[in-house]
């Protein structure tokens, strides 16, 4: 059985040495310049809100940025799960779940089935919903479904090194991409064991 508390001490290690990278990403995606007029953008407070908003100090445009959505499977095959191991930055070489952002004009769900075949080209039956992660402080909402592999021929995409399964104890625990990825592998296995899967909220530090 894994050593989930040492497991999560690496993690928090992990994500305080990527921290600076991470608010970079967050902050990469401010307004500088007003996209209807050009004109330069300031962060203020406009009449009638709470918060302060991209305004443009030309035209008056007020701006609204909101979370990103991630959307991914758990994909499995009897007590085992498919893991990609990352071909991109952030985090290549390690491994996770297929997923990544969700595209304008498709649900969470068929997102997350276009990840899985994007990243490790596995053919798979949806389930439910299985967990929403808010990352507030990147500005992110993960959601993952449960997946059923058909069968266990992969085809990883560009953005994959490879795709493989994994047991619970087989799973390179200190080698995974992301807290929310680790989160939802936790959550995966201790449901199995209990044959009873269930909804998984939570906010990620």
């Amino acid at each position: 059985m894994p050593n989930h508390a040492t497991q999560d001490g690496l993690a928090r290690v992990v994500e305080r040495g990527l921290r600076d990278t991470l608010r970079a990403m967050f902050e990469a995606r401010s307004y500088r310049h007003c996209k209807r007029c050009g004109a330069p953008v300031e962060y203020r407070v406009p009449a009638g809100d709470n918060r302060e908003r991209a305004t443009c100090t030309a035209c008056g445009t007020v701006f609204y940025e909101n979370p990103l959505n991630v959307v991914g499977t758990v994909p499995a095959w009897n007590d085992q799960v498919l893991l990609c191991r990352r071909n991109i930055e952030p985090r290549y070489g390690l491994w996770t779940l297929p997923a990544g952002f969700l595209e304008l004009g498709e649900t969470t769900a068929a997102g997350a089935v276009r990840e899985t075949i994007e990243e490790a080209g596995a053919r798979i039956e949806l389930l439910g919903l299985f967990t929403v992660l808010n990352v507030v402080r990147v500005g992110q909402v993960h959601l993952f479904y449960r997946a059923q592999l058909l069968d266990t021929v992969f085809a990883p995409g560009p953005e994959s090194i490879e795709a493989r399964l994994f047991g619970e104890t087989e799973v390179p625990w200190d080698e995974l991409a992301f807290r929310t990825v680790r989160e939802t592998l936790k959550h995966y296995f201790e449901d199995r064991r209990r044959d009873q899967f269930r909804l998984h909220c939570a906010d990620i530090a």
